[in-house]
């Protein structure tokens, strides 16, 4: 089972709690890194990908503050690539501390990704990702005068910004990945769903890419034996939260396909999840995707656990 090029996609629990602080993400990692250690130990080649949407809102909040004419503002998809930056070098950090306990020598590389999408996807005339800090209407209204952002009322709690999220359809970086995959360098990439980029000058636009379809992108681009999407259980459940709730352990593409018109998984958590789990295994009928939980992941090292998604 070993030497597995295996791309794992790292849920938000992952890096941050309630804490925002350096410090404590900083911490969440170092916890996440020794799960991830196992399977480096076991022989697997990692390419491991992460979310950053609380870092990016946390981000643009500070941009927004400390926004003036000498001093402006970052646009979002420069906020996207400086998330990479600091939370590649904190999982880089992790991981080679954790490898070292383990007495496991390898190099850890953090890749920069431009995440291509197509400039004339519909996600561009309906932008349905919130992002940034909570407005009152006046606020809201006043900003989207200014600078003609479209702003949605969001769980009750005021009113936020929101962008396109489009379909990643290239990884500008992904034959420099998979060089240093062969070459067994544990990559971390595609963070935050990548910086979106579109046409041939890759010009840097306002979106949001899901990190589970880039990661799902990317392992199809590196021709990856497994896709592996941590979130925060260790099995997906149909009828979830009721009496008859199941988890799914082994399922086919048709069997998760037919769950999803049923509408079975919730939009904004798991359905991306299982989308590009099924997406993977359409695309790469001899290969499986894997969703479950950071600290089930022990359980992959000899052999499956999880929701395991088949043709």
């Amino acid at each position: 089972m070993a030497n597995r090029k295996i791309v794992v996609a790292l849920g938000g629990n992952a890096i941050l709690s309630d804490d925002a602080s350096a410090k404590a993400q900083q911490q969440a990692l170092e916890e996440t890194a020794v799960y991830l250690s196992q399977l480096v130990e076991k022989g697997d080649r990692l390419i491991i990908s992460h979310g950053n949407g609380p870092q990016v809102g946390n981000l643009l909040l500070q941009q927004q503050a400390a926004d003036s004419v000498k001093n402006p503002a970052m646009p979002l998809d420069t906020c996207v690539a400086m998330t990479q930056g600091s939370i590649g070098y904190w999982l880089e950090n992790a991981l080679i501390h954790a490898l070292k306990v383990r007495k496991v020598e390898k190099q850890v590389a953090v890749i920069l990704s431009q995440v291509i999408v197509d400039e004339n996807d519909a996600a561009f005339s309906h932008p349905t990702k919130p992002i940034g800090p909570f407005l009152t209407l006046e606020q809201a209204d006043a900003e989207a005068q200014r600078t003609g952002s479209q702003f949605i009322e969001d769980a009750g709690r005021g009113w936020r910004k929101v962008v396109p999220s489009p379909k990643p359809i290239g990884i500008q970086e992904h034959q420099v990945i998979n060089t240093l995959v062969n070459q067994d360098v544990i990559t971390i990439s595609v963070g935050g769903g990548g910086i979106p980029v579109v046409g041939n000058d890759l010009k840097g636009v306002e979106a949001v890419i899901d990190k589970d379809f880039a990661s799902e992108k990317l392992a199809e681009l590196v021709d990856a034996d497994l896709l592996v999407i941590l979130t925060g259980v260790d099995y997906v459940y149909i009828n979830y939260g009721k009496e008859n709730q199941t988890k799914l352990t082994n399922v086919t593409v048709a069997e998760m396909e037919k769950y999803m018109v049923e509408q079975q998984f919730a939009a904004g958590s798991m359905l991306p999840k299982v989308e590009a789990a099924v997406a993977f295994v359409k695309a790469m009928p001899a290969k499986k995707a894997i969703i479950t939980s950071l600290e089930n992941i022990g359980n992959l090292v000899d052999g499956i656990s999880g929701t395991v998604i088949s043709a």
